[in-house]
C-alpha cells in the first residue's frame, strides 16, 4: 500500500546521504504520519531511522540526489495497528509506503514504560500488595516495565504486555535498586494501561541497608590525588568536516540509529577499504535464576528498547578526559516528538604507551615509538545497567571495540541468612543474579574492495614424525568457509582460532590475498536448557561469529522485532540455512562477544568498570608494519647519561 501526501515545500535534508537523521528531517516524517488519514489519535512511535540502502543508492547515482527515506514504525493504540512506514525527504516530501506489522512486536519506548509504572502505582491491587510490605507512599515505588518475550500467558497472548519489576525507595534521593520489592508482579497491557493482574509470591522483608552511592556516605573521599591534565597546545590531530573524519590515515564517517548508537561508516586506512559498517548490533542479556522475580528476565536491550533514546550526554572531564570534539545527536521518542541529546558521541586522542620499540645491544642504540589512539565512544543507561561503547583506532591500522560495562546489578530480595544458590548475597536482604551479556556486532567488511571472504584459522601439531622429529612443528591451519552454513563457528582458545577476511581481488607481494584477522578473546556460551526461553529466544549466543552475504533485509542479528516474538522465529540463524555463497561477496559478519557474570559484593552497590572486546588487525593487507612512518617521540627530561634521544631515535 503506499500513498502520496504532500507536505509545506521542501525539507532540507543533511550535506551527505548516511549522515545521521535531522530533528527537522524527524519532525517532517512524523507530521506526514499525523496528517495520514489512515492513523487515528492515540499514535506512538518507536523509532525513525535512515534507510541506508537508499542512502547508498544515492551515493551510487542510482537514486535522487538530495533525497532521504526515512523508515518510522508506528503504533496506533485506538485501532490496534501497527505499521512501518517509509518517508521520502527532499523536494517532494511524501510518504512511500506503508506497511502493516504485528501490533505487539515494536520495541517498547520510555514513554510507554512511565506510563505502565504510573498505571500501576494508581492500581488498588498493586497498592494492597504494597501495603502487605508497609509500604504505602506509592510515590517513592519505582517499576521498570520488562519486555514479557518468551513468558507472555496464553490468556494474553493477543495483547502488547509487559510485566513490571517493582523497587521501592525510602526517600525520593534513594537508589531504589538497592531495596528490591519481591515477589510482587504487576502484568501491564501496554495499549490500554490496564493492570491485569497483581502476582505476589509472598511477603519478603525489605533491605534497611541504603544503596546509596554518593561521595562521602561510605566512607571519606580518598586522597591524595593531583590534577592529570590532558593538552594538546597545537590542537588535535584530527580534521572533523560535518561528521567525516581523518586521522592518521584513517578516513570514516561517524553516523547514529535508533536501534544501534552509535555506527562507524566507510573506514579507510591510507586510501585502502576496510569496513563499510561497524555496530554494536543488539545486545541480550539472560538471567540465571529461578525465582519468582528473575525468572522471566532475558532481554534484547537493543532490539526491544533500542540504544538510541538511551543515549546519555556526556561531560568533559567526566565521561571524556582530554581535547574532546562532540557529536549531538537526535532521536524520535514515543510521543512523536524528535529530540536532541548534546554530546552524545565523544572522540579523542589518547596516548597508548608504546607502539614498537628495540634496543641494540651491541650498539648501545634504541629507537622507540609511542602509539596514538583516536577513540570514539558513546555510553547508554538501560534501567540499572550502564555501557560504554569505545571504539578505537590505532595507527598501525587495527581496529578494537572496548564495551565497558558498570551501573547497577540487577537485584531480587532474599531472607536473611537464605542461601543464593543461582548469585550471590551483596547486602542485607539482597541478592544478585548470575547473568550473562551477549553483544551481537556488525562488521560489513570491505577489505581492499567489496568482495570478500572468510578463512578460518587454528594451529595443529605437524602429525608427521618426519616432518617433526622435535614435536614442535605447529601448522597454521586455514579452512575457508565458502558456504554460510558452514559459517556459524565457535571460538576455541586451545586451538587459538581465529578469522581471516580476505579480499576476493587483490593479494599482497606474497601472493596472499590481502587481508584482515578477526580475534574473538571474550566469548561465553549460554548456560540454560536448551528447551528454555533463553536458549530458544536468542539463537545468534550459541555461536560467536556468523557471516551473511549483504542483504538489506537482514538488519539485526537477533531479529527485526524480537518484542513477543516467538523464539527463534527471526534472526542470523534463519537467515544462514539458506546456504548462500561466501566465496567473494558483499559479506557481513556477526561476531558476539559476551561475559558470564558472577557477581561480587565488591560490585555492590555500583559496578566498577567490566571490559570485554574484539580486535581486528591487518594480516597481509600491508607487505611490512604500516606504523613505519610514525615520527620519533620528542624525549622529556634527561637521561643519565645525559642524552636527551638515547631511547628515541631519530
Amino acid at each position: 500500500m503506499s500513498a502520496y501526501a504532500p507536505t509545506q515545500g521542501k525539507v532540507a535534508v543533511s550535506s551527505h546521504p548516511l549522515d545521521p537523521l535531522t530533528r527537522e528531517e524527524i519532525d517532517a516524517a512524523v507530521a506526514l504520519v499525523r496528517a495520514d488519514a489512515r492513523t487515528g489519535d492515540r499514535l506512538r512511535f518507536w523509532g525513525a531511522t535512515l534507510d541506508e540502502a537508499h542512502a547508498r543508492a544515492v551515493l551510487a547515482g542510482a537514486a535522487q540526489a538530495g533525497e532521504r527515506k526515512v523508515a518510522l514504525v508506528v503504533m496506533d493504540y485506538g485501532n490496534n495497528a501497527a505499521w512501518e512506514v517509509d518517508v521520502l525527504l527532499g523536494e517532494e516530501p511524501r510518504i512511500r509506503d506503508w506497511r502493516a506489522i504485528d501490533p505487539r512486536r515494536p520495541g517498547i519506548t520510555s514513554e510507554e514504560a512511565r506510563a505502565a509504572a504510573q498505571a500501576c502505582r494508581e492500581n488498588p491491587e498493586f497498592r494492597a500488595a504494597l501495603a502487605k510490605r508497609g509500604i504505602t507512599d506509592v510515590s517513592l515505588v519505582m517499576v521498570d516495565a520488562e519486555s514479557m518475550g518468551g513468558f507472555v500467558p496464553d490468556k494474553y497472548k493477543d495483547r502488547r504486555v509487559t510485566w513490571g519489576t517493582v523497587w521501592h525507595r525510602v526517600d525520593e534521593d534513594d537508589n531504589g535498586y538497592a531495596r528490591p520489592v519481591q515477589g510482587v508482579v504487576p502484568i501491564i497491557d501496554m495499549q490500554t494501561l490496564e493492570v491485569l493482574e497483581v502476582e505476589d509470591h509472598g511477603v519478603v522483608p525489605l533491605s534497611e541497608e541504603t544503596g546509596n552511592y554518593d561521595n562521602g556516605l561510605w566512607e571519606p573521599d580518598r586522597e591524595g590525588l593531583t590534577p592529570l591534565e590532558v593538552v594538546q597546545p597545537e590542537g588535535t590531530s584530527f580534521d572533523v568536516e560535518g561528521w567525516k573524519v581523518t586521522w592518521q590515515g584513517w578516513e570514516f564517517r561517524v553516523g547514529f540509529t535508533h536501534r544501534e548508537g552509535l555506527v562507524l561508516y566507510d573506514l579507510t586506512f591510507k586510501g585502502r577499504s576496510i569496513l563499510k559498517r561497524a555496530a554494536c548490533n543488539e545486545m541480550y542479556v539472560p538471567y540465571l535464576d529461578s525465582n519468582s522475580t528473575q525468572y522471566r528476565k532475558n532481554f534484547f536491550d537493543w532490539g526491544e528498547y533500542g540504544a538510541g533514546p538511551l543515549t546519555n550526554s556526556l561531560a568533559l572531564g567526566c565521561d571524556c578526559l582530554g581535547v574532546i570534539h562532540y557529536f549531538d545527536a537526535t532521536v524520535l521518542g514515543g510521543d512523536g516528538v524528535g529530540r536532541t541529546i548534546p554530546q552524545a558521541i565523544c572522540m579523542h586522542e589518547e596516548d597508548d604507551s608504546v607502539l614498537w620499540k628495540h634496543t641494540d645491544m651491541r650498539r648501545d642504540v634504541g629507537q622507540v615509538r609511542r602509539a596514538r589512539t583516536l577513540i570514539i565512544s558513546n555510553f547508554q543507561t538501560v534501567a540499572n545497567y550502564d555501557y560504554g561503547f569505545y571504539w578505537s583506532l590505532h595507527q598501525d591500522g587495527t581496529i578494537k571495540l572496548a564495551v565497558k560495562l558498570t551501573g547497577l546489578m540487577s537485584a531480587s530480595g532474599i531472607e536473611e541468612g537464605e542461601e543464593a544458590p543461582y548469585g550471590r548475597v551483596v547486602s542485607k536482604n539482597v541478592q544478585t543474579p548470575n547473568h550473562q551479556h551477549f553483544f551481537g556486532l556488525r562488521l560489513d567488511t570491505a577489505i581492499d574492495g567489496p568482495l570478500n571472504r572468510i578463512v578460518e584459522e587454528h594451529a595443529e601439531v605437524e602429525p608427521d614424525p618426519e616432518k617433526n622429529p622435535w614435536g614442535n612443528a605447529v601448522r597454521t591451519v586455514r579452512v575457508p568457509l565458502l558456504n554460510e552454513e558452514n559459517a556459524a563457528q565457535r571460538n576455541d582458545a586451545s586451538v587459538s582460532r581465529h578469522w581471516r577476511v580476505e579480499s576476493a581481488e587483490h593479494t599482497n607481494r606474497y601472493g596472499e590475498p590481502t587481508g584482515y584477522r578477526l580475534l574473538l578473546p571474550n566469548t561465553t556460551i549460554p548456560f540454560s536448557t536448551p528447551d528454555s526461553v533463553m536458549a530458544r529466544r536468542a539463537p545468534f549466543t550459541h555461536k560467536h561469529l556468523w557471516a551473511t552475504p549483504y542483504d538489506p533485509a537482514e538488519q539485526f542479528v537477533g531479529g527485526q522485532y524480537p518484542n513477543q516474538a516467538e523464539p527463534g522465529d527471526d534472526g542470523v540463524q534463519v537467515w544462514q540455512q539458506k546456504g548462500r555463497s561466501l566465496d567473494g561477496v558483499e559479506l557481513v559478519l556477526w561476531p558476539v562477544i559476551g561475559v558470564m557474570h558472577f557477581p561480587r559484593p565488591e560490585q555492590w552497590p555500583i559496578m566498577p568498570v567490566e571490559q570485554i572486546g574484539f580486535m581486528f588487525e591487518p594480516d597481509g593487507f600491508f607487505d611490512r608494519n604500516p606504523a613505519m612512518d610514525i615520527p620519533a617521540p620528542t624525549p622529556h627530561g634527561s637521561t643519565e647519561s645525559g642524552s636527551d634521544s638515547a631511547c628515541c631515535g631519530s
